[in-house]
């Protein structure tokens, strides 16, 4: 596999040296950047994300960095893979603190985790199962319901069936990956997810 550039979007909101790190470890060659105009030499654009969903918007909006993410990926086809938070800024609206108009590039919500009977823990964090719905790249060589590792308060409701790629059975089961195209997200962090989250980075690179 050749070493593909992947370009991982530094927008203030979390520690990006484990996603820099995982993508090492896969052959790729990444490099963290803030500036819109860099994101034109990547091979790859990932964007992760931990924290709120307003602020993230804000931040990339500040930045210039909303529009050169929808030219790369829409324009000019680059493969885009949202990671957490970055996953749930895909989505239309967010209704984190206030209602924030998210990047709109599915027809999705961001929403909060209601506790149910059996889930009651908010926000859900540890290891649970992803079982893909269609058959996609991003999975390919990993079992149903393999198990990878979240950290999160908000997930992604779709308004339709249409983009979701998986879904994990908590607080009576939400989507957990989404796939428009060639841009993918996943709720998970593959980056702590050991040997089958480093597999879906390397499929992540063969798209």
């Amino acid at each position: 596999m050749s070493r593909q550039r992947v370009a991982i979007v530094d927008y203030g909101m979390c520690n990006l040296d484990s996603v820099k790190r995982a993508f090492e470890e896969v052959g790729a060659r990444p490099f963290v950047t803030d500036e819109p105009g860099d994101l034109d030499r990547a091979d790859r654009i990932v964007l992760p994300g931990v924290g709120a969903f307003p602020d993230a918007m804000h931040s990339l909006h500040a930045r210039g960095l909303d529009d050169a993410l929808a030219k790369q990926v829409w324009d000019e086809g680059a493969p885009f893979l949202g990671v957490c938070l970055g996953m749930q800024l895909m989505a239309g609206i967010g209704h984190e603190g206030r209602r924030t108009e998210g990047l709109g590039w599915i027809d999705a919500c961001c929403v909060r985790f209601q506790p149910t009977e059996t889930d009651r823990r908010v926000p859900h964090v540890g290891w649970n199962e992803v079982t893909p719905w269609v058959d996609s790249p991003l999975f390919a060589g990993i079992p149903p319901a393999t198990d990878f590792y979240f950290v999160h308060s908000f997930h992604v409701a779709c308004a339709t069936t249409d983009e979701v790629l998986a879904t994990t059975p908590y607080c009576d089961g939400f989507v957990s990956a989404v796939q428009r195209g060639q841009a993918f997200g996943v709720q998970f962090h593959p980056e702590k997810s050991q040997r089958n989250g480093l597999r879906l980075l390397e499929n992540f690179l063969a798209v």
